[in-house]
C-alpha cells in the first residue's frame, strides 16, 4: 500500500494485461475492487488504486535505499505459491545487480538496474510484494528469483532479487501525478537492434536494425547494418548484454561505443538518451 489514498505498487508481469482486480486487505473483510493506473513494464512495475478506500487502511513505510547493505536482515513478505501473508528471512546478499528477467512464465523480459540481491527466499507469488528490514520499513519489491540452467531453469535456492525502494518511488510518483513515466532516468541509445551469430554460431554483437537521427546513437554516426561489439569497456554479445551495460549509466553520460562496419572496426563517443 503506497499511500492513503488507495495506491497499491506490485510488479508488471503480475498485473499482466488485466485492467480490474480485486484487493483483498490483509486485515480481511470483503474484497475491494481496484483499477490500473498505469504499467512500465521496463522496471517491471505497477500502481493500481482502490475504487474505495477500507477504513484504517495504512501505507507502508519506505526504507532508505542507500542505507541498505549486504549481511542486513530482510524480510520477504507475499503469498508465495498461493500461502497469503507468508513471511521468509534471509539476508541482504548483495546490492546494486543488474538482472535481465525472462519472458517466460509472464515475466516482462526487463532488465533492471541497481537490484538487491537477498537469501530471503522468493518464490512464485512474492512478487510484487515487500522486503522490508527490521525497523518494518520497505526496502524493496521482491521481484524474481535467479533461474539456474543446469537445474533446467529452476529456481536457485537462496538467490532471488527486489527493486530497490528508491526506483519503486520514482516510477510510482510519476505514475500516480502524471498517469505515467514522463522521467524514466534509464540511459539508452536510442536504437533497435538483433543479436548477430558469427561463424561458430555464437553470440558475436548487436546489428543496429533502426538508428533515428535524433536519437544518441544516430546523432554520434551510427547506422543502420552497424555491429556494436563494446560499450565502454564492457564487451556486447547481446542485445541482453547492452541492456545490461546500459543499466548501470545514466542519461546524458558520454561513453565509447566500438562497432563494426562492413570489415572496418570503428570507435564513435555516444552521449547517452533516455529510455
Amino acid at each position: 500500500v503506497y499511500d492513503d489514498k488507495g495506491h497499491v505498487v506490485t510488479n508488471a508481469h503480475v498485473v499482466g494485461q488485466e485492467k480490474s482486480f480485486k484487493v483483498t486487505a490483509a486485515t480481511g473483510g470483503q474484497p475491494v475492487t481496484a483499477r490500473l493506473v498505469s504499467t512500465y513494464p521496463e522496471q517491471d512495475l505497477a500502481v493500481i488504486r482502490l475504487e474505495n478506500v477500507p477504513q484504517g487502511l495504512k501505507a507502508a513505510k519506505f526504507g532508505d535505499s542507500s542505507a541498505v547493505d549486504m549481511g542486513q536482515i530482510v524480510l520477504a513478505m507475499g503469498s508465495p505459491l498461493g500461502l497469503s501473508g507468508s513471511v521468509t528471512q534471509g539476508i541482504v546478499s548483495a546490492t546494486g545487480r543488474t538482472v535481465s528477467e525472462g519472458r517466460a512464465g509472464g515475466g516482462t523480459g526487463a532488465t533492471i538496474g541497481n537490484m538487491v540481491q537477498t537469501s530471503a527466499a522468493i518464490n512464485p507469488g512474492n512478487s510484487g510484494g515487500a522486503l522490508v528490514n527490521l525497523a518494518g520499513e520497505v526496502v524493496g519489491i521482491p521481484t524474481l528469483a535467479a533461474s539456474d540452467p543446469e537445474m533446467g531453469g529452476g529456481s536457485a535456492p537462496g538467490i532471488g532479487f527486489a527493486i530497490p525502494a528508491s526506483m519503486v518511488r520514482t516510477v510510482a510518483d510519476q505514475i500516480i501525478k502524471d498517469g505515467k513515466v514522463t522521467d524514466s532516468g534509464r540511459a539508452a541509445l536510442n536504437i533497435t537492434g538483433r543479436t548477430v551469430l558469427d561463424d561458430d554460431y555464437e553470440p558475436a554483437g548487436v546489428a543496429v536494425v533502426e538508428a533515428p537521427a535524433n536519437g544518441a546513437a544516430g546523432r554520434a554516426g551510427l547506422k543502420p547494418g552497424d555491429v556494436i561489439t563494446r560499450l565502454g569497456d564492457t564487451d556486447i554479445t547481446t542485445i541482453t548484454s547492452l541492456s545490461e551495460a546500459l543499466a548501470s549509466r545514466k542519461p546524458g553520460e558520454k561513453v565509447q561505443v566500438t562497432y563494426v562496419r562492413g570489415t572496418e572496426t570503428a570507435k564513435t563517443e555516444v552521449t547517452l538518451g533516455e529510455m
